[in-house]
């Protein structure tokens, strides 16, 4: 359990270092200059915090799926050494 611990402590230090990160592909970059060149400056961020979004959601998902499998092999466990 204090191995999960730290495993989920660090998992959640690498995701709040990387919010304040500003990332953009260049097609975003590319458009997000044509818009500021025309005078719009309300779209950036939105795409920061798109882009952001779509990095963290397999990570996430992935560790969803390893805590409730390490779970149900814990119980799996257990039931085979009660009997």
């Amino acid at each position: 359990m204090k191995r999960i611990k730290y495993l989920f402590l660090t998992f959640l230090l690498f995701i709040v270092a990387q919010l304040p990160t500003l990332a953009q592909c260049a097609m975003c970059r590319a458009s997000v200059e044509n818009n500021v060149s025309n005078g719009d400056t309300s779209i950036g961020a939105g795409l920061n915090a798109g882009i952001l979004y779509l990095f963290v959601m397999p990570y996430l998902i992935a560790t969803i799926i390893g805590v409730l499998w390490y779970r149900a092999a814990k119980k799996r466990k257990s039931k085979l050494m009660v009997r």
